[in-house]
């Protein structure tokens, strides 16, 4: 590639980090409703043609956005997680749920446009993005392996109550993650979020004015259903002298 050239993607490259900052400066100010390609090309002094050469539409403006702001709470939570070294599994999920909440209630707006309802008029475009599939999906295994690593373990709590060929049969795409795995996971995110949408849209102002202690009971409720290490070594050695002389 030519100088000419790299000066011209080095240009490009910072139009378009200016125009995605513009975007995310309306999202805080107005919410995700308020995105517009026409103001931003007007802060930035462009003719509205000429940033349709970056951004083709309003939808490809704010999946791009909402990549990058799950790549970002996907790197905060891995900071929670890698502070603890090499923790127990448990302590590390709790860490990152923690961080989870700590980001989305720092940056509710960015928050309610990753975990809210998809922005209207561009909702259509979300589930055809695979960016943005990919940032999520990204964003879920941070979770999801610490989780696995408890199944390989035997510390995963049973799950066979749910109707596992059920929930097989309703994801898009399984990939070689066992289903035990991805049924706690799911269950277990949906418990999470739910406590976490309902403070972050102010759902439970009615009946709490904190609501950080709800969301520590969830999460204490999530670690006494995994054995500690020690309890599951005990067990094993329980099972053990029995087990011997057959």
């Amino acid at each position: 590639m030519s100088d000419t050239s790299h000066r011209r993607e080095r240009v490009r490259e910072r139009t378009l980090g200016e125009i995605k900052e513009l975007a995310r400066a309306q999202l805080v100010a107005g919410g995700p409703a308020s995105v517009s390609l026409r103001a931003i090309a007007r802060d930035m002094g462009m003719t509205a043609a000429a940033l349709y050469r970056y951004f083709p539409a309003l939808d490809a403006l704010v999946i791009e956005l909402c990549t990058d702001l799950y790549n970002e709470v996907r790197t905060e939570c891995e900071a929670a997680r890698d502070a603890l070294g090499d923790a127990d599994p448990v302590q590390q999920l709790t860490a990152m749920a923690r961080s989870l909440r700590r980001w989305a209630l720092a940056h509710r707006p960015e928050a309610t446009l990753i975990f809210g309802p998809p922005v209207p008029g561009v909702e259509q475009f979300h589930e055809q993005c695979v960016d943005l599939q990919h940032a999520g999906a990204c964003f879920g295994a941070v979770f999801v392996q610490p989780m696995l690593e408890l199944w390989q373990a035997g510390r995963l709590p049973d799950v066979r109550h749910l109707d596992l060929d059920k929930l097989a049969g309703a994801l898009p795409a399984q990939g070689e993650l066992p289903i035990e795995v991805t049924a706690f996971f799911l269950t277990s995110w949906t418990r999470l979020y739910g406590v976490l949408a309902a403070e972050l849209f102010g759902q439970l102002t009615w009946a709490a004015t904190d609501t950080e202690p709800l969301f520590e009971a969830e999460l204490a409720f999530f670690a006494a259903q995994i054995p500690p290490i020690a309890t599951l070594a005990d067990a094993r050695a329980q099972v053990a002298p029995e087990t011997a002389g057959r």
